[in-house]
């Protein structure tokens, strides 16, 4: 007889746009959000036996997910995301977990004539914050992170002695383009509660902001023996930069550029050192992926 293994369903691509106006300054902050909620508990009969009486309808968790954005602060995602987690476990006895995913798109506010305008912003890259939460009768479990930040450095960066073998075409370059679209994320410690997410809110902020800074920090100055290599460093700086954090992970693909040779033409020299004109290259990449953990 089959039975059924796992079960979750609820809300995805649930886009919300919230604005904060600080009526003594006239200053507005802008957040712009996609959110999702699946949600986990005795439901398995609306699976098995047509009982739609287990089923929070996925309209009403898209309605609860606007009215928690009205009720609480959306800065930082995070506390956000915990007080809808919340809501659920408090709201319905039969459910005992809800998996949260906020991506917050990102609004930079434009400077005109060398001032922050109050209420105009630009986009500047397709860089996201991400949270991944679980909300659960035990804790909430919260990991967040950078998605999608291009970066790229012109030299200061190498890939040799790798294993050479029959299957091997690569040649080895001691200056080489690096590239990719960081994809970086760390696991904080179990929080018992809302209330002790709330407490400290601030240790939120802080460690996007310090991750972001310690991973363009290091792509940019470490004279990187490998992707590998330089994820790892990436990694211990945040773990010492953000001691409630548990776990550090990075996923960077290689977005690889290639020398052109023009020797055919004129004889010119496009190799090595004298390397000026390359070819953006779509596909395959190389996909380098680390998790690294306290001792």
């Amino acid at each position: 007889m089959p039975s059924l293994a796992s079960a979750r369903y609820g809300k995805d691509n649930v886009r919300v746009y919230k604005v904060h106006r600080n009526q003594e300054t006239g200053v507005q902050t802008v957040t712009e959000m996609t959110v999702c909620c699946l949600l986990e508990g005795e439901i398995e009969t609306s699976y098995t036996q047509a009982d739609n009486s287990v089923v929070v309808a996925t309209d009403s968790i898209k309605n609860t997910i606007y009215i928690k954005a009205k009720e609480h602060p959306v800065d930082p995602p995070e506390l956000y995301a915990s007080h809808l987690g919340q809501h659920f476990l408090d709201k319905y006895p039969h459910i005992s977990k809800a998996n949260i995913n906020v991506i917050v798109h990102r609004w930079t506010r434009m400077e005109i004539d060398g001032k922050p305008h109050p209420h105009s912003f630009y986009r500047d890259g397709e860089e996201k914050r991400a949270v991944e939460l679980v909300a659960a009768r035990d804790g909430i479990t919260i990991k967040s992170g950078i998605d999608g930040l291009t970066v790229l450095k012109s030299t200061g960066s190498a890939f040799h002695s790798f294993v050479r073998d029959e299957y091997t075409s690569l040649g080895e370059t001691w200056d080489r383009i690096l590239s990719t679209d960081v994809n970086a994320n760390w696991t904080w410690k179990k929080f018992p509660t809302v209330a002790a997410v709330v407490e400290g809110v601030e240790r939120f902020n802080a460690a996007w902001e310090s991750a972001r800074k310690i991973t363009m920090k290091t792509f940019a100055e470490d004279e990187s023996a490998s992707v590998q290599n330089t994820m790892y460093k990436m990694s211990e700086q945040i773990l010492e930069a953000v001691p409630e954090s548990e776990v550090i992970g990075y996923s960077l693909p290689n977005k690889h550029y290639f020398e052109i040779d023009l020797s055919w033409h004129k004889g010119y020299k496009n190799t090595g050192k004298d390397a000026e004109v390359y070819a953006p290259q779509s596909g395959p990449n190389g996909l380098i992926k680390c998790e690294v953990k306290r001792s």
